[in-house]
Order: C-alpha cells, then sequence, then structure tokens
C-alpha cells in the first residue's frame, strides 16, 4: 500500500529535502502542521522514498479485519493498554509506544502533536516524553506545500521539557500547512 502513496506523492510532483539527520532512522518525528488528510498521503510517499520506516500508533481497537490490514500495511502498530493478569494498572499511551522502541532497531515513529487536523492552540505532549522514556532523539518535519517538498530537518535529544518546547515551536513558527488553520502551543511560543 505504502508504494501506492508513492506512486501519488511522485506524480503530484513532491520531492523530498535531503538534509536529513541520522536520526531519523530511530526517533519520534514530529510532523506539523497537520491541517489535511494529504499530509499522511505525502508523508507515507517521503517516508517511503527516504527509506525511512515510519510508524504509528494507534488503539488495537482499530486493527480487526478488515480496515486492520489496511492500517498496518500502511505503518501502523497496534497499541494495547488493557490490563494483563499481573498488571497493578494498564500502561500509559506514552509508556506503551516507549516500549515499542524495543521491538525495532530502526523506527520513525510519526506524531502529529495538534492531535487534529482542526485548529489547536496547544499541542499534546506525549511524544516529548515518549521520546525521553524511550531514550530516542525528536525530529522535527514538515511538508511544504509551496514548494511541494517534504523536509526532516532538525534532531534533538530531549533535555529539558520547556526549553525543548520552545525550540519546537521556533522551528515551527514559520511553517505552513496546506491549509491554513495552524497554531502554535500558546504555553512555549
Amino acid at each position: 500500500m505504502r508504494i501506492v502513496f508513492y506512486l501519488v506523492y511522485k506524480i503530484a510532483g513532491w520531492k523530498v529535502r535531503n538534509e536529513v539527520p541520522e536520526d531519523a532512522q530511530r526517533c519520534v518525528m514530529i510532523v506539523a502542521p497537520h491541517t489535511s488528510n494529504w499530509d499522511f498521503v505525502f508523508g507515507v510517499g517521503a517516508f517511503y522514498e527516504l527509506d525511512i520506516p515510519a510508524h504509528f500508533a494507534m488503539k488495537k481497537e482499530w486493527f480487526r479485519f478488515p480496515i486492520g490490514l489496511l492500517i498496518k500495511s500502511l505503518g501502523g502498530i497496534p497499541i494495547d493498554r488493557t490490563k494483563k493478569k499481573n498488571d497493578i494498572e494498564k500502561k500509559s499511551m506514552v509508556e506503551a509506544m516507549a516500549g515499542i522502541f524495543a521491538q525495532y532497531t530502526k523506527i520513525a515513529m510519526t506524531v502529529t502533536p495538534e492531535g487534529s487536523r482542526s485548529l489547536r492552540s496547544q499541542w499534546k505532549t506525549g511524544f516529548w516524553y515518549t521520546a525521553k522514556l524511550a531514550n530516542v532523539p525528536i525530529c522535527l518535519g514538515h511538508l511544504n506545500y509551496e514548494t511541494k517538498t517534504a523536509e526532516i530537518l532538525k534532531s534533538f535529544i530531549p533535555n529539558d521539557f520547556e526549553e525543548d518546547m520552545r525550540t519546537i515551536m521556533a522551528f515551527y513558527k514559520d511553517k505552513k500547512g496546506k491549509k491554513p488553520q495552524f497554531a502554535l502551543d500558546e504555553r512555549y511560543s
């Protein structure tokens, strides 16, 4: 299925910017702004071209037949947060996502921190905690619709939450999505 998205990406005239950090092979990958369903199509195409093992997490309930086959073919990984017999409490989404990194030598866990295509003034911050817990870098990606270029331009190891969030907001301050409804996290910009 990824090859189909790659073909759509190429036919539409998209390309990648080749300044990709080596960290992109094993990281939490922020992709913002997320304003259109086309972001997914062009993002999958770009990751395919760059040979980056991009995945995304979803609740395990979405992976039922037949839709589960499609989701898995596009990089979906089911997250099971239900209590096990001997568990005292169920894992958080952050713990579950961080645990995925133990299963892969190469994986870019993609996240859209706005949490929606709608305008949000506060981002979800679980991506930072996931990267910190998994001890992997955060990479900053962007789809530039003006130049039809997929970009992964910065990576860093999470260290100080407030400082890192300000760094992320500074990176995305001039980025635009396919649609204009995009806001930085007001708490850190």
